[in-house]
């Protein structure tokens, strides 16, 4: 390979900055066991260790390996412990044959050299949506498959905002929305409860507000930037936010919600279920750009890839693994399993025609770009970090919004 150590070690330091933000939790040490043909040991990580053998996922796993003819070992961890050790088991020549991975862990894993394109391997992408490929495509090529996606939304109260006399239709821009805000708490509620965390989870909740207002992660000083900060900013100010977003993680946050007396939460797909035992009737928008038309929100989700082996006859196999865990048939059930939108139109279909609820995720994550997309790839991590500081630094009232994204586009000009 052609990678030196610096570089998987570079790596590595990017991984470890990429704190899994939506999407659960794989790897061990792998042994190319097998060969290129039928028969033999395939192994497989994925982030999902809150599912068994005998779940819907693991069977899965497992019925791919046969349909391949194979027997395929499953190991799962920890996102980010998944990334660390990909890169390690890569340096040491022993990768496991088929990988998922969060979709901004991609383009650090293609830059230390450890991935297949798709198109090398005769991987069909046709169908998935552009955007949701879009966190796993450099350089013009892709090098992996989307499993399914998750995203941001505004969950509301239905209670709360009846109260106050607020038609959640109303709510399409950010003037709008800050008017609900305003009569929830003159109605006696809180108003709306989001993470602001100098985490890898406050960039993640932030960037729909700063993506639409039309802010470029490029230049994070830029006026629409500033305009997104100065709204959470005036929230928290007016009271219309908690100040313990600051401290808030996306599941603290939720739970906030879930106490019945927040009229919205800023949150994601996966809370659904949480949503469903919540006790008090919900309901979701999009959340609105500045001047109306829903912001372009992050995508959240893994990637299918396959890793570059010394034995390249073990491809065709792999391929046929990715192929089975990708197929609409799979998708539909898989994605149903992990609360995520599916990566295709057909798919996505079947899902609300299952599920209405999930009907305006389909139409968030249609408007929905990777964090690594727009050619940043590896750049991304030397922009989040300060951008979640400036967010702290504006919020705590250390800065002003314009001065913290000032410090911000400085810090992130030398990463």
């Amino acid at each position: 390979m052609r990678n030196t150590r610096r570089t998987l070690l570079t790596a590595i330091a990017a991984v470890g900055a990429l704190t899994a933000v939506a999407a659960c939790g794989g790897g061990s040490d792998s042994s190319a066991s097998g060969s290129g043909k039928t028969g033999g040991t395939y192994n497989f990580w994925d982030p999902y260790p809150q599912f068994d053998a005998s779940s819907a996922w693991g069977k899965l796993v497992t019925k791919c390996g046969t349909d391949a003819g194979v027997k395929v070992k499953r190991t799962s961890m920890d996102t980010t412990d998944l990334g660390n050790k990909a890169l390690l088991a890569a340096q040491q020549g022993n990768a496991p044959d088929v990988m998922l991975v969060d979709n901004p862990v991609v383009s650090t894993l293609v830059e230390a050299g450890i991935l297949n394109k798709t198109s090398e391997l005769g991987l069909d992408t046709s169908s998935i949506q552009k955007n949701i490929l879009g966190a796993g495509v450099i350089d013009n090529a892709s090098y992996g498959v989307p499993i399914g996606a998750n995203t941001l939304a505004l969950y509301y109260n239905k209670k709360i905002l009846t109260a106050a006399h607020v038609d959640p239709a109303s709510i399409k821009d950010w003037a709008s929305l800050t008017a609900a805000l305003k009569k929830v708490k003159s109605a006696g509620k809180k108003g709306i409860t989001f993470s602001a965390i100098n985490t890898e989870e406050g960039s993640f909740q932030f960037l729909p507000w700063f993506w639409g207002a039309g802010g470029e992660l490029t230049k994070l000083d830029s006026a629409k930037g500033v305009a997104a900060l100065s709204l959470w900013k005036q929230w928290v100010d007016a009271g219309y936010a908690p100040k313990d977003v600051l401290q808030n993680t996306q599941t603290t946050s939720w739970q906030e919600f879930a106490t019945g007396d927040y009229a919205f939460s800023e949150n994601g797909t996966w809370q659904l279920g949480n949503a469903d035992k919540a006790g008090f009737a919900y309901g979701i928008v999009n959340i609105p750009g500045q001047n109306g038309g829903s912001a372009p929100v992050p995508t959240g989700g893994e990637f299918v890839t396959v890793p570059v082996q010394k034995d390249s006859s073990r491809y065709d196999v792999s391929k046929k693994i990715v192929t089975c865990l990708t197929n609409s048939t799979n998708l539909l059930a898989t994605d149903t399993t992990l609360t995520y939108v599916a990566p295709t139109a057909e798919v996505q279909a079947q899902q609300v025609k299952q599920n209405p609820e999930l009907k305006p995720w389909v139409g968030a994550v249609a408007a929905a770009r990777g964090r690594t997309s727009d050619g940043l790839g590896t750049k991304y991590p030397t922009i989040s970090q300060p951008l979640w500081t400036a967010v702290q630094n504006a919020l705590s009232g250390g800065k002003s919004p314009q001065a913290a994204l000032d410090s911000a586009q400085t810090a992130a000009s030398k990463g």
